[in-house]
């Protein structure tokens, strides 16, 4: 059943839940926004690891993953294991009868003006994070009811099982759209173009080889990032109004916005077909602005483990499998981080998706290379794209959390989707 409405101000999701629109501060009506001109520069150089010149992770027709904590598997290999643990009954087949995640409607500032540093989850992969800048971004948005292609009438791929909090038109602005990379499920044709219509001076920011696609799709401000490449943001008051532009929010315009990017490593694959494996590159992300630091880990494998016997702990010590070292170079040479973005979810079984998606225990080890001082987690509660049970991620990082001797909460934590945290 389809969402409807029971009145202006309230929503009720197919799963019953009563969703209402709130406002920060209800005193302050949303006004007319002052638009910004957003330009990027090249940053001065910082330093960074003494291989980057190296390029190791450049192949003779794309990318690579060039650690030893990599194991690259074929799709269709994983397929076919997949469906021999399904016809062998070892599969699990995840239940997503509600309720599952619970749906907020979001809280977005009503202005630019920005005391703390604000994440709000809106499911999967993608948050929106409002700067004490006053700078606005958006990381791998989709919100489209399946992650997948589409093909003429049909949107093929998973569905929801969770409803995205919002819609695009109501999130108030949107300066930076930042994607981890090209897979269905972080970078969406109908997610991307509507942003791009309805926020006109968005810039686009995703790793190499990303530009041509997004120019196919009609989107010119768009900057492509190789690892431990940097680029400054500054945003200028723009004089005028765009008439693409809705009146939702008024902005701060007491002094320019500034920010740095920084396109970093991390351990994962890439393609939107069977015929453009590692074309195009992956990426981690940082973003400094207002005296914030945010690290968004995108997707990313933190180690290759064996099949194990049922029950064991892969990260028992008699274990020894290699590390991605690309976490630690990120904290050292860009950490300490106010807040890290780091996924828990789409793991299992994990001899089959390890390399490239981390579980919680491998979250917190990345939590804590990268220097984060607090972190959220992310790519889970959205989709069933493997088979744990969708509410495992957040009892298993409790779990590694507690190994690790760190709080079960108010370090790394979980929200609801919708749900916005203050740091």
């Amino acid at each position: 059943m389809r969402p409807f409405f029971r009145s202006p101000l309230t929503r009720r999701t197919r799963y019953g839940r009563a969703i209402y629109p709130t406002f920060r501060n209800m005193s302050t009506p949303p006004t007319t926004e002052v638009l910004y001109a957003l330009t990027v520069a090249k940053s001065p150089a910082r330093r960074s690891p003494e291989d980057v010149l190296e390029k190791s992770h450049h192949g003779k027709n794309g990318f690579r993953n060039p650690w030893e904590s990599f194991r690259d598997m074929d799709s269709k290999d994983i397929m076919q294991m997949m469906i021999t643990r399904r016809l062998k009954g070892k599969a699990n087949n995840p239940d997503t009868t509600p309720p599952t995640v619970t749906v907020r409607q979001p809280e977005f500032l009503p202005s630019r003006d920005t005391p703390k540093l604000r994440a709000t989850w809106l499911g999967h992969a993608c948050y929106y994070v409002e700067f004490p800048s006053g700078l606005r971004v958006l990381f791998d948005p989709v919100f489209e009811a399946r992650c997948g292609p589409c093909c003429g009438p049909y949107h093929l791929g998973p569905k929801r099982y969770t409803e995205p909090p919002c819609q695009i038109k109501d999130i108030p602005v949107i300066d930076a759209v930042v994607i981890s990379h090209n897979h269905y499920d972080h970078l969406s044709y109908p997610t991307v173009s509507e942003i791009a219509k309805r926020h006109p001076n968005c810039h686009f920011f995703a790793p190499l080889g990303n530009k041509s696609w997004f120019h196919s799709s009609g989107i010119k401000n768009v900057t492509e990032m190789d690892w431990w490449d940097e680029r400054d943001i500054a945003m200028s008051p723009k004089e005028g109004k765009d008439p693409q532009v809705e009146p939702v929010g008024e902005a701060s315009t007491t002094a320019d916005v500034k920010a740095r990017i920084s396109c970093l490593p991390c351990q994962h694959v890439t393609a939107r077909s069977p015929f453009d494996k590692y074309k195009t590159l992956w990426a981690s992300w940082a973003i400094e602005s207002g005296g914030s630091k945010v690290y968004f880990a995108g997707d990313s494998g933190y180690r290759a483990v064996d099949e194990l016997p049922e029950g064991e702990d892969d990260w028992d010590p008699k274990y020894n499998f290699p590390i991605c070292p690309a976490f630690e170079q990120v904290g050292e040479f860009r950490g300490p981080f106010d807040l890290g973005l780091i996924p828990i979810g789409a793991y299992a079984p994990r001899h089959i998706f390890s390399a490239a998606h981390s579980d919680p225990h491998d979250a917190v080890h990345i939590f804590k290379d990268t220097k984060c001082k607090k972190a959220l987690g992310m790519h889970w509660g959205t989709w069933v794209l493997t088979e744990e049970d969708v509410l495992e991620p957040p009892k298993k990082l409790k779990e590694a959390l507690k190994k690790h001797d760190l709080a079960e909460t108010g370090v790394f934590d979980v929200c609801d989707i919708g749900e916005s945290r203050e740091f």
